[in-house]
């Protein structure tokens, strides 16, 4: 391109998440200029240079109150009406299934299908995100374009390289990330109080409310094999928490996980995961190197989930290696399939098929 395109991508930050910063990292050095969506409006000048809007986690409503919830499902209607009127290329990124907020869930499912109507091209993480899409939105216009989720390796510090320790007497697991009630937490603390001498669980990240922390703690109460760090994690405190783990566990919700961010990073670090089989492990055929599973209601997540413990401390026990060194296989196939560069030059190319 002969001079930089001006382009917005939503969020163009996120404290808590490389996510964003990987992505506009790479179209930056690429050329575009990345304006924020808050700016879009800002001028007359400004919103006539603008040639496209990408848009992730639009569907998102701010469900704090009633009023809250309105307030932001109208103002984005104002967004997608000046992307039309303006004649902008639009691209929405689906994450998940469907909204993971149960009070604005039918309201930002409304906004889904006015986001998915006008916009020119959808991206997708996971195979199986096409065929959710044609059967929640058929006759579907937009152009849907798969580009995996890019790794997190070296985003957040160097890999802390596994060294010859003397055996631990219990099998550690994390759980790291925002903590929300569809992550089933509550879950994880029932599982540690049946395995007190087996295993050790560390909880870390930041609730998403004072109650919800409260709440946790209080399941958590004299459990002396959980331990629970319910603030923000620094960035550079992750490859700490991961190398002081065996696996990650994380038993998201099928009903309305669809790509995982932390599987990825789990991966990038060099640690397998006991995990559901969203869309981010589906695609990556990984076997025996994942611990994943499926459920169709809470009580069999609930065995399903032990189950998968269970396995783990088996190949634990019989070789203290084995979990770590799926750990290295998946961070190796992530490094391929899953390439931060390979995805930066996957959206720019639909970018400039788009603009051009």
């Amino acid at each position: 391109m002969n001079s930089p395109s001006r382009i917005i991508f939503n969020p163009s930050e996120n404290k808590e998440n490389k996510y964003i910063n990987i992505i506009v990292d790479g179209l930056e050095k690429h050329g575009f200029e990345v304006n924020r969506l808050d700016d879009f409006l800002s001028s007359w000048k400004h919103f006539k240079s603008i040639e496209l809007v990408h848009l992730n986690w639009f569907e998102n409503l701010d469900d704090s109150s009633a009023a809250s919830m309105w307030k932001s499902y109208f103002r984005k209607l104002v967004v997608l009406a000046a992307v039309k009127f303006g004649k902008k290329k639009l691209v929405w990124t689906m994450h998940n299934r469907v909204s993971h907020e149960k009070k604005s869930g039918k309201l930002s499912q409304v906004l889904t299908r006015k986001v998915i109507a006008q916009t020119d091209a959808i991206v997708i993480h996971t195979a199986v995100s096409r065929s959710i899409l044609a059967s929640q939105y058929p006759g579907i216009q937009a152009e849907i374009v798969h580009i995996p989720h890019p790794d997190f390796v070296d985003v957040y510090g160097p890999m802390i390289p596994n060294k010859v320790e003397e055996k631990n007497p219990k099998l550690r697991l994390l759980f790291i990330g925002a903590i929300k009630p569809y992550k089933n937490i509550e879950l994880l603390i029932d599982l540690a109080k049946k395995f007190p001498s087996d295993i050790h669980l560390t909880i870390a990240g930041n609730p998403n409310s004072d109650q919800y922390r409260n709440e946790l703690q209080a399941l958590a109460q004299d459990t002396r094999n959980i331990t629970l760090d319910l603030t923000f994690i620094p960035d550079e405190e992750l490859p700490g928490y991961i190398h002081q783990s065996d696996l990650l566990i994380l038993p998201y919700s099928l009903e309305s996980s669809l790509n995982s961010g932390t599987v990825i990073l789990a991966f990038s670090y060099g640690r397998t995961v006991i995990c559901p089989k969203i869309g981010t492990i589906d695609d990556l055929r990984a076997g025996d190197n994942v611990l994943d599973y499926r459920y169709n209601s809470e009580s069999e997540h609930a065995d399903a989930l032990q189950h998968q413990v269970l396995k783990a401390l088996k190949l634990w026990k019989s070789n203290p290696n084995s979990l770590l060194d799926k750990g290295l296989f998946m961070r190796e196939l992530i490094q391929k399939q899953n390439n931060k560069n390979k995805v930066s030059d996957s959206l720019i190319e639909l970018y400039e098929s788009l603009i051009n």
